[in-house]
């Protein structure tokens, strides 16, 4: 279940801080802090914007989005994984130029409706490559920002005033 990766994440943050305390700090009672960190209850959305700015955690800005929406990267920690920073540099290069190629070998000039049945899962493999080149490039700037002591919210609240800036997005 989700809510127990997330509590788990919040239990690291917490570290030696009591639930009591923990609880104080994010102006809840000590039983909802019991419950977000065994899965009983979801936090809600102003908890995790408190949690987020607080401790700026880039592992539980991911597993927290991915819980909220059931889609985005998961942070990664299976035993293949190895998230040292070198390491998750030259993954994220590989998985970058693999999306690169597959989309650029990837012609979406006809309508979706005219495909046949090989073009589609070609489209398909094609948004799988991309999904596993944003899996890495989220981990890389988790890493980085983490190991580099570089506030990963300030990271993302630089790059949307660009966006705003350039015109992408409105606030």
């Amino acid at each position: 279940m989700t809510a127990n990766r997330v509590g788990t994440v919040l239990k690291e943050i917490r570290g030696e801080q009591t639930q009591q305390q923990f609880a104080f700090d994010m102006g809840v009672v000590r039983e909802t802090v019991s419950k977000y960190e065994t899965g009983r209850s979801h936090i809600p959305q102003d908890i995790s914007r408190k949690i987020t700015q607080k401790y700026d955690n880039p592992k539980f800005a991911i597993t927290i989005r991915n819980e909220y929406t059931g889609t985005g990267p998961k942070w990664l920690n299976g035993q293949n994984v190895d998230l040292h920073r070198s390491s998750v540099k030259e993954k994220t290069v590989e998985e970058l130029q693999e999306a690169l190629d597959a989309i650029s070998n990837t012609s979406l000039a006809k309508p979706f409706r005219k495909l046949k049945l090989f073009d589609y899962q070609n489209v398909e493999e094609v948004l799988l490559e991309a999904a596993e080149a944003m899996t890495a490039l989220e981990h890389f700037i988790a890493v980085v920002c983490s190991e580099a002591n570089i506030s990963y919210t300030n990271l993302w609240d630089k790059h949307y005033r660009e966006l705003a800036n350039s015109g992408y997005i409105t606030t």
